[in-house]
Parts: structure tokens; C-alpha cells; sequence
């Protein structure tokens, strides 16, 4: 403690020393200060680049869930996405049956592949064993439930993903109207607030 405390003294008394010497050298401020209108200019084009980079964050989210959604097995979507997230506040059992119930609903009012009595089990029955159920209830049932469950998933993930790269070309568009370069202002936002790659 007592060498650390010597050592931030010694570096202090060289900063001032260093100060010093420049003065008496015939510097006003050997570091150069930061101009505010430069401070102020950047701060204006790095808000140009925030709903980009929030819509690149959430992006980078749904692409991860994707992953999750591809890599697990059906009952353990909801268990991975909630250990792979733990701060979200969305509630993934819940949502994925919520995709599940409209893909559904799809398939017996649209398509009219399904019999109604499907989706009501399904409405009874938690997420995790709605295909052993399926499967059960409906043994002769020609097509792949297990399929069908995940390509609804999967389709709506890469749905979210879609509207996201449209929303951040959107942005980029916008940023282009102005004259400026996307990738420019995208590194003036970085800078401006700290973030390295």
C-alpha cells in the first residue's frame, strides 16, 4: 500500500515537473484541450447513429436466440434462452407459445391443414411437452409436429431479424440523406461514447 502511495506521488510530482518545464519552455498547455464546439459537433452526429445502434443491438439479440432456437431441443428452448438472457424481461415460455398458438391458428384458418381440436390441446398443454402430446393424441398423423413446432419458431426469429435489417438500413439511408458517411458517423458515435471494437 505504502509503495503504491510513493509511486502516485512520484508520478505526480513528474506530471508536474513535466508542466513546469513546458512553461518555461515556452508552452501555454502542453496538452492540447479538447475544443467544446468539436465536443458538441461530434455529440450531434453521434444522435444521428442511435437508432442504428439500437436496432444493431437488438439484432445482435435475435440472431443469439436464433442460434439457441436452432440449437436445443423443443422443451429446452425456453430454458436456454432464459439462462443465455437473464436480464431480459420478456417472459419465453410465454412468448414461445404465443408463436406456437398463432402459427397454429394459421395452420387450421388459413391453410386449413389442422383440425381445431389440435390447437385447443395445444392451449392446455406446457410448451416443452406440446409435440409428445401432438404426437400421442394424434398417432396417425402423416407430417412431423416436432418440424412443424420449430419451423414456426424459427420462422418468426428470422422474421424479427429481417425487420431489424430493414430498420437499420432505414437508418443508414437517413444518415446518407444528410451527406455524411454511415461508417463515419458510426465511428464518430463510438468515440463519442467510448465503445471499442
Amino acid at each position: 500500500m505504502a509503495e503504491k502511495k510513493e509511486k502516485l506521488y512520484l508520478e505526480l510530482q513528474m506530471e508536474e515537473l513535466k508542466a513546469a518545464h513546458a512553461q518555461e519552455a515556452g508552452e501555454e498547455n502542453p496538452v492540447p484541450k479538447k475544443n467544446s464546439r468539436d465536443n458538441s459537433k461530434n455529440a450531434e452526429i453521434a444522435k444521428m447513429y442511435e437508432d442504428a445502434a439500437e436496432y444493431e443491438e437488438d439484432l445482435k439479440g435475435f440472431e443469439e436466440e436464433l442460434e439457441i432456437v436452432n440449437a436445443n431441443e423443443l422443451k429446452d428452448i425456453a430454458a436456454a434462452l432464459i439462462q443465455k438472457f437473464p436480464n431480459e424481461e420478456r417472459d419465453y415460455p410465454q412468448e414461445l407459445r404465443a408463436i406456437l398458438e398463432m402459427g397454429w391458428t394459421h395452420f387450421i384458418e388459413v391453410e386449413k391443414t389442422h383440425p381445431k381440436e389440435q390447437l385447443e390441446l395445444i392451449k392446455e398443454t406446457e410448451f416443452g411437452d406440446v409435440v409428445e402430446k401432438l404426437s400421442t393424441v394424434y398417432p396417425d398423423y402423416d407430417g412431423d409436429f416436432e418440424t412443424e413446432v420449430r419451423d414456426l419458431l424459427i420462422k418468426r426469429w428470422e422474421n424479427l431479424i429481417a425487420i431489424k435489417k430493414d430498420h437499420i438500413q432505414q437508418e443508414l439511408a437517413e444518415i446518407k440523406t444528410t451527406g455524411l458517411k454511415p461508417k463515419y458517423v458510426k465511428r464518430v458515435y463510438e468515440q463519442f461514447h467510448g465503445i471499442t471494437k
